[in-house]
Order: structure tokens, then C-alpha cells, then sequence
């Protein structure tokens, strides 16, 4: 399953970066994606809301995203973050088929 995760850095965290300009964020978040069995697809660095990070992996159990994310958050690395779960054409083509089969049994309010 496909993720992307973005968030600002803390103010903590930029000065260990300007500390040590050459340190390669993306070796870390690769390292703890991989730990949890899935793989970083890309990482960006945006500017956005202040200097941050976006970041697309995948993973093969849901729940080890979530924990990824609130990891960032517990270590003190990034605050303001997003996670959103992304689809693939084939698993969104499903989805659709699933509502077409599941359209006849919700009422919406009102009827």
C-alpha cells in the first residue's frame, strides 16, 4: 500500500541539519520504512509552511504507516503531519466495482 507523508521540520531538527549540512535524511527514512518491510518510493524536500518533507513509500501492512508517522512526531523530526494512504488505478478501479455492488443498499439522509 502506497502512503505519502508530509510534515515541517521541528526547530530541533533544523539545527541538527545545519549542523551537519551533508547529512542524508533520506538513508533515515529509508531505513525505518525498510524496518517495517516496505520500501521509500521517492523523498522531496518543499518549502511549503516552512523548510519540510514529502515523502512516498510503500508498505505492505497499513498499520506500519501510522506507526512511521507518529514515530517522526515521538523523535521530536517533524511536526504537521500529514498522512494520506494513495491508490493505485487497478485498486481504485475495485473500489468502483465494490460501490456499483454496495450502491442499491445506502439511503442516503432524506429518503
Amino acid at each position: 500500500m502506497h502512503f505519502c507523508l508530509t510534515g515541517q521540520y521541528t526547530p530541533r531538527a533544523l539545527n541538527a541539519i545545519l549542523e551537519n549540512p551533508t547529512t542524508n535524511r533520506q538513508e533515515a527514512a529509508a531505513k525505518v520504512i525498510e524496518a517495517a518491510g516496505g520500501k521509500l518510493v521517492s523523498m522531496y524536500s518543499v518549502a511549503a509552511d516552512g523548510p519540510g518533507v514529502l515523502l512516498i513509500f510503500d508498505v505492505p501492512d497499513p498499520s506500519a504507516a501510522p506507526a512511521i508517522s507518529g514515530l517522526t512526531v515521538q523523535a521530536g523530526a517533524l511536526q504537521n503531519v500529514k498522512l494520506t494512504r494513495l491508490f493505485t488505478q487497478d485498486e481504485i478501479k475495485q473500489v468502483r466495482q465494490n460501490a456499483v455492488k454496495l450502491r442499491g443498499s445506502y439511503k442516503p439522509p432524506g429518503s
